[in-house]
Order: C-alpha cells, then sequence, then structure tokens
C-alpha cells in the first residue's frame, strides 16, 4: 500500500519532543566513573599544565610587560611605554643591520639545506651496496653536539686552516672567513648545511613511501630518471619538504650559538644576529626591557614569515588525499 511522504514526514515531526526554541538541552551529569576518569585526567596532564604556564606562558605574559618598561634586574622597573619598540625601529641601526643579517642568514641557508637535503635522500634512496653505512654517515654529524661542531669549524675556517689549505692546492687565495665582513655571512651559511642530515632522513622516510607502482608505470610510458623525480617524487614529498621549511626558518631566525662562538656579532657586526643582539642587550648591557621588545619583533617577523609559507603552500605542496 502506499504511504504519502507528507504524511510520513509529519507523524516523524508529531512523535519527537519539542524542544523550546532557543533553548539548549539540559547537560547530563557525569557519572561516577566518568569523573573519576576526569580527575585522572587532570593528574596525569598536571605536570605538563606546570610546565607550560610556569616555563612558557607566563615568561612569555612576562616579557610582554617588561617590554614596557626600563629595567636593569637591579633597580625596580620603570614604565615608558612603546619606547623600546620606537628605539628599536627609529633610533637604533644595529637592530636594523642584524635583522638585515638574520634575513640573509634564513632566505640562503634554508633553501641551501633543503636542497643538499632532497639531493642526499635522493641518492641514498637508491639500490646501492652499503646505503644503510651511508645513512648512517650523513645522520652522524645531526648528533654532534653544537658547541663541538662550531669549535671544529672555528679551526677548518681559520685564515691558516685546513680548507684555505685545500682551496691553495687549487690555486685559489682563500679569504679570512670570520675575520672578513664580507665571508663571515657565508661561513656561518657552509656551517648550516653541515646539519642537512636531519632533513635528509625525514625526505628519504617520504621516499621510501612513494608507492613503487607510480614509478613501474613511468618506465613503461618511457620516463627516465629526471623525469620520474620531478613528476613523481618531488610532488610526493612535497609535504616534508613544507614541514623542513617552516622549522628550518624558525630555527634560522633564531639562529645563536653558531654567532656566539664563532665571531660574537663581528667583525663590525657584521654577522650580528636576532637572538646575539637580544642576548648583548640582556646580559651584557642589562637593558632587559628592550631586549624584550627585541624578542617580540623577532616573533612577529617569524610568524608573518610563517603565514606567508602556509598561504603559498596551497600552490605547491600536495597531499594524497587533497581534492583539487
Amino acid at each position: 500500500m502506499a504511504v504519502d511522504l507528507g504524511e510520513a514526514l509529519g507523524t516523524v515531526r508529531a512523535t519527537r519532543p519539542h524542544r523550546a526554541e532557543g533553548r539548549r538541552a539540559p547537560r547530563q551529569k557525569l557519572t561516577r566513573r566518568r569523573k573519576v576518569e576526569a580527575r585522572w585526567f587532570w593528574l596525569f596532564i598536571s605536570p605538563w599544565l606546570i610546565g607550560f604556564v610556569g616555563f612558557l606562558l607566563g615568561p612569555m605574559v612576562a616579557s610582554i610587560a617588561i617590554s614596557l618598561t626600563e629595567w636593569d634586574s637591579f633597580t625596580p622597573p620603570t614604565f615608558v611605554g612603546f619606547e623600546n619598540y620606537t628605539t628599536a625601529l627609529t633610533g637604533d641601526p644595529v637592530f636594523w643591520k642584524a635583522l638585515g643579517n638574520t634575513f640573509f642568514y634564513a632566505l640562503v641557508s634554508v633553501p641551501l639545506g633543503l636542497a643538499i637535503g632532497v639531493w642526499l635522500a635522493n641518492l641514498l634512496n637508491k639500490r646501492i651496496r652499503g646505503r644503510k653505512l651511508f645513512r648512517t654517515l650523513i645522520y652522524l654529524p645531526t648528533l654532534v653536539p653544537l658547541v663541538a661542531t662550531a669549535m671544529v669549524f672555528k679551526m677548518v675556517l681559520a685564515p691558516s686552516g685546513p680548507l684555505n689549505d685545500l682551496l691553495g692546492v687549487l690555486g685559489l687565495t682563500g679569504p679570512s672567513w670570520l675575520l672578513d665582513p664580507t665571508w663571515v655571512k657565508p661561513a656561518l651559511v657552509v656551517l648550516s648545511a653541515w646539519g642537512a642530515g636531519g632533513a635528509t632522513v625525514l625526505l628519504l622516510s617520504a621516499m621510501n613511501g612513494v608507492p613503487r607502482e607510480f614509478y613501474e608505470a613511468a618506465e613503461i610510458d618511457g620516463a627516465g630518471s629526471v623525469r620520474q623525480f620531478w613528476s613523481i617524487t618531488f610532488p610526493q614529498i612535497t609535504p616534508i619538504i613544507f614541514f623542513n621549511l617552516v622549522m628550518g626558518l624558525i630555527g634560522a631566525f633564531q639562529i645563536f650559538g653558531q654567532v656566539y662562538i664563532l665571531t660574537s656579532g663581528g667583525p663590525d657586526n657584521a654577522s650580528m644576529m636576532m637572538v646575539p643582539l637580544l642576548f648583548r642587550e640582556a646580559f651584557g648591557f642589562y637593558r632587559f626591557g628592550y631586549a624584550s621588545a627585541i624578542a617580540w619583533l623577532l616573533f612577529l617577523v617569524i610568524i608573518a614569515f610563517t603565514v606567508v609559507a602556509f598561504r603559498t603552500s596551497r600552490r605547491w605542496v600536495f597531499y594524497e588525499t587533497e581534492v583539487r
């Protein structure tokens, strides 16, 4: 027997409990078991919450307040408003030089590190004898402490060091890498390339996850190794490249140890970066208010570059589950 659809819907609506307009359903009370689970949840997460509030959120909020004052940590702080920010942006040439140096370092070292990582990962992804040993050797520099790496490079980049001796064998005169304002930033970029093993491991893992069927189909169509890389491998690993790009930018803008150990910002502030400048202002000149202002300006710069990276990622990052 045919049933009228309208009558059926009307019957269903009639049997439903009517709710008053604008009134939400009352919240159900938690059972005893749910309350116990909630208590255990807050108990187990409390160490992280205490650490986050005490060592991250609390100091961040405090640094905002300190950036609006003039404080040397010995006398009571004096409120100066946005004077520290104004001084940094309009009255301190060293700030702009440090910002320019940091831009140069980030915009050169990060793409260079990504290019080296992709190149090494593509080489290590091939089926060759001893590739496990090569993978280990590539990753080993990442495990060496930064201080030890910087001290080794300080000897390598010395005017009479091994690098200049090698250039002399080739008939070239090596510069004073860490003493010449022209070459000190390229020397820091060379040091950054030493730690490309971390990105290489992630990219190699992504390459191993590319289905073999893609390459087999490309070989049937006559595609060579270069065509296979740019048409299959590269699109599949773009999410990992994007991850390394964002993390690399954040790390490059926060460079500190290499500069502090190798040059201390010299010569003539040619290698001064934002974090070493912040450190010098805070713990060298005891200008904690001004240092806090520099820290927040650096934070805004990092946020801006991160937003730009995420906005532009839609054009070149390929996600397999994404519908375009």
